[in-house]
């Protein structure tokens, strides 16, 4: 009986340790589980030597422009120019009727000649002494007066005929023939457009960077892949005190009239001094909300097989200016380092890296997409 109890016991406890050892062996850890490979395209950091620029927004301003108004009042008797037209610094753009004025010029002047005739004979009488001084004075001021209003009706009848004040071309004409006009009466305006300005403003620490003669390259929606190049003329010798602004001027030659006043631009100003950077293509920058990062692709050795893998390594990255499709590294990549440059949000820090830039965009300091 004891030995059977001995054998119960022993069998118990070899079922037991069987069960055990199962497991244990169950519960063993297997090869450590590793993460599928991140197919990429990377770029390497380059120094460069870039431009010192500075970029704003203007609007276009003529070199001169005005709406030419009328000077007298009276019905248009003629209109001497066409809508649109280009006219000369004194061309007649209007004429009023001024039938009535010529009248009184004539009578006025028929006046002054007799005026004239008597302060001749007056002037005679004088100087032999045959007329007393007070006949001699009012015969005198009788002239004067008479020139006097000779001169009025004259300004009068030139105030009639509208000019061209400069050369340049006309709008849109505001005025028919028949028309009554008082004075200021808007009659069409006048544009000089070539050479033409631009205005745009800077903030108060760009003064430093800016000195006139720069060069200023204009480009606007209107006219798609041209760049208009002009030189920095005049700035501003004071700050705007509620924008804290500085006002500039550029002016650009515009023969062919392709621009036009009040059309909004874009306005780079370049020094002639360089500025050296390390670039790489902003694609490559993974922006978050805790620093922006790029993705550096590192070869790894491994120890075991001895095989040489690419792998990401993740690096903090301080940003500066940005030109084209290329942003500059101020800190966290050095030259000729490999960063990602697509796939930056599928990685994290030590995935394996493959690296085909077959198809891999090129980056471009002037890039000029084609209209789809």
């Amino acid at each position: 009986m004891f030995k059977k109890f001995i054998f119960a016991i022993v069998g118990l406890v070899l079922v037991l340790g069987t069960i055990v050892g199962l497991k244990k062996k169950e519960m063993a850890p297997g090869p450590a589980f590793q993460m599928p490979p991140e197919s990429v395209t990377t770029a390497s950091a380059a120094a460069q030597d870039w431009d010192r620029t500075i970029n704003a927004v203007g609007s276009l301003r003529a070199d001169q422009g005005v709406t030419v108004a009328s000077e007298g009042q009276g019905t248009v008797k003629r209109i001497g120019f066409e809508s649109g037209a280009l006219v000369k610094a004194g061309d007649i753009l209007i004429e009023l009727d001024a039938d009535v004025e010529r009248a009184q010029l004539a009578a006025i002047e028929a006046r002054s000649e007799l005026a004239r005739i008597n302060i001749t004979r007056a002037r005679d009488l004088w100087e032999r002494n045959a007329m007393s001084k007070s006949d001699f004075d009012n015969a005198e001021a009788a002239f004067k007066q008479v020139v006097a209003d000779v001169n009025s009706i004259k300004a009068i009848l030139e105030k009639k005929t509208m000019r061209a004040p400069f050369a340049g071309r006309v709008g849109i004409r505001l005025v028919n023939l028949g028309q009554f006009l008082d004075r200021g009466n808007p009659i069409v305006t006048l544009q000089a457009l070539d050479p033409i300005h631009v205005d745009f403003s800077l903030p108060q620490q760009r003064v430093a960077d800016l000195k006139v003669g720069y060069a200023a390259h204009v480009t606007l929606d209107a006219r798609p892949g041209v760049a208009f190049e002009g030189l920095v003329t005049a700035i501003s010798p004071e700050i705007d005190p509620t924008t804290r602004t500085l006002r500039v001027e550029a002016t650009l030659a515009n023969a062919a009239e392709q621009l036009s006043p009040g059309m909004f631009v874009n306005v780079r100003v370049v020094s002639p001094e360089k500025t050296h950077v390390i670039a790489i293509p902003s694609t490559a920058i993974y922006y978050q909300p805790y620093g922006d990062t790029v993705f550096v692709a590192k070869e790894v050795k491994d120890e075991a097989s001895g095989q040489i893998t690419k792998r990401a390594e993740q690096r903090f990255v301080k940003l500066g200016e940005t030109q084209g499709d290329f942003v500059n590294v101020l800190s966290g990549v050095q030259a000729g380092e490999e960063v990602v440059t697509s796939g930056v949000f599928k990685l994290n820090k030590g995935t394996l890296l493959i690296i085909d830039n077959s198809l891999a965009p090129k980056a471009d300091l002037n890039p000029k997409p084609t209209n789809t």
